[in-house]
C-alpha cells in the first residue's frame, strides 16, 4: 500500500471516528429507519441534536484517454443543535470534509469536469476536494402570523439562497459518490464564505434573499476564505403539494472564478419530488441552469433519480451540458472570442448499492456504478467517442437518530407549525 493511500485510509478512520463521537454525544438511536424533517414540531425546551453524513471509500476509474484509476475517499459531516425559545427556534449548524486529505489538493478524477483552479491553472478533469469548513451557520426563525414566518441566517460559512439543494443533500442523489458535472452551473456556491439570508414563508410559498461573498475557495482547503460580501441572489420556492418543491433562483456572483475575470451572473429552476412508500423511499430531481459572463452563455440539465429501501439503493443521473471546448482541448483559460466556444457533452449514470447491515448504527454500503458519454466532435480526439467510467465503494453513514438523515435540506429552511404548512422532507427508511 503507498504512502498516499495509507493516509487514506487513515482519514477515512479518522472521519467515522469524528461520526462515532458525534453520534455519541447527540445521543442518536441506532435505528436507521428515519429521515430528518425539519419542518416537525419540536420539544418547548431543550436542545435537540442531530446528525448526518458520509464516507466513500471508492476504486474511481474514468475512462477514455484523459481518464486513469485511483483510489479515494470523499467525505463530509454535518450536525446541527435546535432549541425552541418563547420567541422563536434557534439553530447552529456545523459541516465539516476531511476532503483535503483523503482525495487531496486537486480532487477525484471526473471526466469533462471544470471549475476552479490549482497552482495557478484550471482544475480540469477532476472535481474539486471540498473545504474542511463547509458550513459554520446561524438560523432564527420565529412566526409573524398564523401562516407566515420569518428566517434570518448566516455565518462565516453557509450557502446563500441560489439554485437546487446541493448535490449532497438530495434525496435524489445521496448515494451517488460524484458529483453533477453541471455542478458549477448549479450549485458550487453552497460553500460561501461569508453570507446572510433573509426569508419569508407564507403557506406553500418561501421567498429568499441572500448577501454573500461569491468568490470560490481557493485551493489551501483548510482555512478560511473571507472576502467583501458583494453578491447577491433571490429564490423562490413553491409546494403545490407534500411531495413536491419547485424552485426558481437568480444571482449575481461577483469574480467568482479565480482565472477567470468578470461577473456571473447564474440563474436555475428545479422540481423534486420525494415519496416514502412504506418502508422505501423514492425521489427525483430535475433542474435547469444558466451562467451568463463575459466569455458566454453555458447552460446545463439534469435529470435524476434514487429509491432506497432497507436492504438497496438504485439511483440514476442523465446530465446534458455545454461545456468550454477551449478549456478542456487546452487545460487552459483562454482570454479571447475562441474561449466562449461551447460543446453539448452528455452523460449518463446507474448505479445501486447493497445495504450489509450497521454497527452501533452506522450503516455500511457496498455499491458501484457505471457512466457513459455521448462526446462532441471536437472533443473526441482528447476524450474518444465513448469513454466509460467506473465507481466501485464501500460507504458509511453515522446514526441517523430519531430525527433521521438532513436530506433535502437548505440552509435557510422556514420554521414549521403554521397552519397549512407541508414537511419539506419525509420519514427515511
Amino acid at each position: 500500500m503507498s504512502f498516499r493511500q495509507s493516509c487514506l485510509v487513515v482519514c477515512a478512520l479518522a472521519c467515522a471516528a469524528i461520526m462515532s463521537v458525534a453520534s455519541r454525544a447527540y445521543g442518536q438511536s441506532d435505528d436507521p429507519q428515519h429521515h430528518m424533517d425539519m419542518n416537525m414540531s419540536m420539544p418547548a425546551a431543550g436542545w435537540q441534536l442531530m446528525q448526518d453524513g458520509i464516507v466513500f471509500v471508492e476504486f474511481n476509474r474514468q475512462g477514455g484517454s484523459r481518464g486513469g484509476s485511483e483510489l479515494v475517499a470523499p467525505n463530509w459531516w454535518m450536525g446541527a443543535a435546535t432549541r425552541e425559545t418563547s420567541r422563536g427556534r434557534l439553530t447552529f449548524t456545523g459541516m465539516l470534509s476531511l476532503d483535503p486529505a483523503t482525495v487531496g489538493k486537486d480532487g477525484y478524477r471526473e471526466i469533462f469536469q471544470a471549475g476552479e483552479a490549482l497552482n495557478g491553472r484550471p482544475l480540469i478533469d477532476r472535481q474539486h476536494p471540498h473545504d474542511l469548513f463547509m458550513q459554520l451557520a446561524a438560523i432564527w426563525r420565529m412566526p409573524i402570523a398564523a401562516s407566515t414566518g420569518l428566517t434570518f441566517a448566516g455565518g462565516p460559512v453557509g450557502e446563500p439562497a441560489l439554485g437546487p439543494v446541493a448535490f449532497m443533500h438530495r434525496a435524489s442523489a445521496a448515494d451517488n459518490p460524484a458529483a453533477p458535472l453541471g455542478h458549477h452551473t448549479f450549485d458550487s456556491s453552497h460553500i460561501a464564505f461569508g453570507v446572510v439570508t433573509a426569508a419569508i414563508d407564507h403557506g406553500p410559498w418561501v421567498v429568499e434573499g441572500s448577501l454573500f461573498n461569491g468568490r470560490e475557495p481557493d485551493e489551501n482547503r483548510w482555512d478560511f476564505d473571507f472576502a467583501r460580501l458583494d453578491s447577491v441572489s433571490a429564490r423562490v420556492w413553491y409546494r403545490p403539494a407534500r411531495d413536491w418543491e419547485i424552485q426558481a433562483s437568480s444571482g449575481r456572483l461577483v469574480n467568482p472564478e479565480q482565472l477567470e475575470p468578470g461577473n456571473v451572473v447564474r440563474s436555475t429552476a428545479s422540481a423534486s419530488w420525494t415519496r416514502t412508500e412504506g418502508a422505501a423511499i423514492a425521489s427525483v430531481t430535475a433542474a435547469y441552469g444558466r451562467n451568463d459572463s463575459d466569455h458566454g452563455a453555458r447552460q446545463a440539465f439534469f435529470l435524476e433519480g434514487a429509491r432506497h429501501t432497507a436492504s438497496n439503493t438504485l439511483y440514476t443521473r442523465f446530465e446534458t451540458l455545454q461545456v468550454d471546448t477551449v478549456l478542456l482541448q487546452t487545460d487552459l483559460f483562454v482570454p479571447d472570442p475562441s474561449a466562449s466556444l461551447k460543446s453539448p457533452l452528455t452523460a449518463f449514470t446507474v448505479g445501486g448499492v447493497r445495504h450489509v447491515g450497521s454497527w452501533r448504527g452506522f450503516e455500511g454500503g457496498i455499491g458501484a456504478d457505471l457512466t457513459v458519454y455521448a462526446v462532441p466532435a471536437d472533443l473526441q480526439p482528447a476524450y474518444s467517442n465513448h469513454p466509460i467510467s467506473l465507481h466501485l465503494f464501500f460507504r458509511v453513514r453515522p446514526p441517523a437518530g430519531s430525527m433521521g438523515r438532513m436530506w433535502n435540506m437548505r440552509m435557510s429552511q422556514p420554521m414549521a407549525g403554521h397552519a397549512g404548512d407541508m414537511p419539506m422532507n419525509h420519514p427515511m427508511p
